[in-house]
């Protein structure tokens, strides 16, 4: 095909696509779609925010419609005086706090017991513990021998009763499998004010009950302290 052939049929295949998109109208419709100009969105108006808040009666039951409207009174709470427990706390955390023993004071404490066991009844069985700032302070808590907990105390949780030298009775809380006096066993400990060195000596009376003597650190018999 030579050249001149070429531009004639490319000049005949034009003329076929332009008549046509006129047949289809096309033309008109793009140059409509191009006059059209967009319509701007509305705007929305805020509403103004009221100046104040409205009062409205609130509604009440028809059962208490009639009775008169409850007032409310600010009512001042008294305050407790706690300074007289809190001294008396004090006093108590002192006494066995800042008391600690030297090794001789632990050690001449530790023989007294001894000599205090030899003269109980060999039938009761007897334990001697020197009381260590765990013991009388903080935690407060009394931890026995293994041997010595699986012959004479109860094989279970129990409450064992601690009689002191005047027969006051204070119950204490046994944990079997920790093996040692939980709860009961501070207030004894406050009671009898042991400080850090004291030997206290326990006396099987059964498996519920122990008898307790103390032989106090800087040799004063119990009681005097």
């Amino acid at each position: 095909m030579g050249k001149s052939t070429y531009e004639e049929y490319r000049q005949k295949r034009l003329e076929e696509n332009k008549k046509r998109l006129e047949d289809l109208n096309l033309l008109h419709l793009s140059q409509s779609l191009r006059n059209l100009s967009p319509k701007p969105s509305p705007v929305k108006t805020p509403k103004p925010r009221s100046a104040g808040k409205q009062l409205v009666a609130v509604r009440r039951s028809a059962r208490v419609a009639n009775n008169p409207a409850p007032v409310y009174v600010e009512v001042k709470v008294r305050r407790l005086d706690m300074s007289r427990r809190t001294c008396r706390i004090s006093k108590r955390r002192d006494l066995s706090n800042r008391v600690y023993a030297s090794d001789e004071a632990r050690a001449d404490a530790l023989e007294k017991a001894e000599q205090l066991v030899l003269k109980l009844d060999p039938n009761n069985p007897t334990l001697i513990r020197s009381m260590l700032p765990s013991h009388v302070t903080g935690g407060f808590w009394l931890g026995l021998p293994v041997q010595f907990c699986r012959k004479n105390l109860p094989l279970s949780d129990q409450m064992i009763t601690l009689v002191d030298e005047d027969g006051n009775e204070y119950p204490t809380v046994y944990l079997m499998r920790k093996k040692g006096l939980s709860g009961g066993w501070k207030g004894f400990a406050e009671d009898h004010e042991l400080v850090d060195g004291d030997a206290v000596v326990f006396q099987v009376i059964n498996h519920g009950i122990l008898k307790v003597y103390i032989i106090r650190v800087n040799g004063f018999e119990d009681g005097q302290r």
